[in-house]
């Protein structure tokens, strides 16, 4: 019978992507995806305009550096673009091998796993060790990453309020004593800033039998001994089961690594699809990690400047009175409590040359909307004096 001329679309799916209010508005305020035109250190172009990156993840402002550069062209040229495969097929090299017995020596692990992505690797490091009848307790404020590592799992969870040990301890508490447990933080929380209470919440994990998870995307290589991280910089590593992180920051690369006991990675190697079913890190990016983890251990300058910087832009912030959420890192939000006065001082900020990047709610609590600034050791003195006169003439924009 042929279909009636009236019968409405049964595609519900497409009607759904037509309609989408987030959606509409993202693309009526444009907020996101901007597509740089050109970048040279910390500047980049936009439509034409030169401005100061101050959302990047290049802490160490190592993305640009000659042996960095060089190390990942030779890669290219010895291995060519892909390895196209998986690493458990086709897709192992021995510069793969390499950069896992640098990246575990550096970090004083036995052994340690490296894949295309951060998100995989950090995804990885909860699914794989969780299982249905375990329970892991997470930080209410860990990355995306971490949550979808958490429901592939299929172990029952629970949250504790922020950063907070006094309740991870009565939530633990109130659990099944006999479920096998696991902690889920993280070193440095990239959107408030604010560094893991580790010293508390490991001393709480090991009274618990908590195997833990730490994923330090943002504190390796602006935390510790030449960057190790957070659980070096209060000598814990003894404490923490698995470490995890991302190459795209601090090591001016892209993919990420999981770093643990020998037993743990084979463990990992097994049974995680997220290892076994994805493509390999190309010759490429595996050559920049390993030269960008040479220079932090050979060039300290990068990490001094690095927090120098840090400390003359949250001073400069203190002075126009501006809330960072207590940033104890180069990671520096500014909260400005409403997605309206985001958009003002963010559009301000661009209005006068300097990039950033809005987070609002549900993304962050309701009431810290706020723009996520991050400073790189590449800032120079000029353009860190450029950024105060864009923030002050934000704040007159509100």
């Amino acid at each position: 019978m042929a279909l009636s001329f009236f019968t409405k679309n049964k595609k519900a799916i497409l009607a759904r992507c037509r309609d989408d209010y987030p959606t509409k508005m993202r693309l009526k305020y444009a907020p996101f995806y901007h597509a740089m035109e050109a970048q040279k250190g910390t500047t980049v172009r936009l439509d034409g305009k030169d401005m100061i990156m101050l959302s990047s993840n290049d802490y160490l402002g190592l993305s640009f550096h000659p042996k960095i550069l060089e190390s990942a062209r030779a890669a290219m040229n010895k291995w060519g673009t892909s390895t196209n495969g998986a690493r458990i097929s086709n897709g192992s090299r021995k510069f793969h091998l390499e950069l896992e017995e640098k990246l575990a020596d550096f970090l004083g692990r036995e052994a340690c796993h490296v894949h295309a992505a951060g998100y995989l690797s950090c995804m990885s490091a909860v699914a794989t060790f969780g299982q249905k009848g375990d329970i892991i307790f997470a930080d209410k404020n860990i990355h995306s990453c971490l949550w979808d590592g958490i429901r592939l799992s299929n172990a029952s969870y629970e949250r504790f309020s922020h950063n907070n040990p006094d309740d991870l301890r009565e939530v633990i508490a109130a659990s099944n004593p006999d479920a096998p447990k696991i902690l889920v933080i993280e070193g440095v929380y990239s959107m408030e800033g604010h560094i893991a209470r580790l010293p508390e919440l490991a001393e709480i994990a090991e009274e618990s039998s908590c195997f833990t998870v730490l994923d330090d995307a943002h504190g390796f290589g602006v935390l510790g001994r030449q960057g190790r991280g957070t659980i070096d910089s209060f000598g814990l590593n003894d404490k923490v089961d698995v470490m995890c992180g991302s190459m795209s920051k601090s090591l001016a690369s892209i993919g990420g690594f999981v770093a643990s006991s020998r037993e743990v990675i084979e463990y990992l190697r097994t049974h995680s699809k997220q290892t076994t079913f994805s493509a390999a890190l190309s010759p490429a990016q595996a050559g920049a990690a390993m030269a960008a983890l040479d220079v932090m251990q050979t060039e300290p300058q990068h990490l001094e400047r690095l927090w120098a910087n840090t400390r003359k832009y949250k001073a400069m912030l203190k002075n126009l009175g501006l809330d960072t959420w207590d940033s104890e890192t180069p990671a520096v939000p500014i909260v400005l409590g409403s997605k309206e006065r985001v958009y003002l001082f963010w559009r301000a900020l661009m209005d006068r040359g300097v990039f950033t990047v809005m987070s609002i709610a549900p993304a962050v609590p309701v009431g810290k909307d706020l723009i996520r600034t991050a400073i790189s050791a590449m800032h120079t003195d000029e353009q860190l004096e450029r950024i105060a006169e864009a923030m002050a003439y934000a704040i007159k924009k509100l």
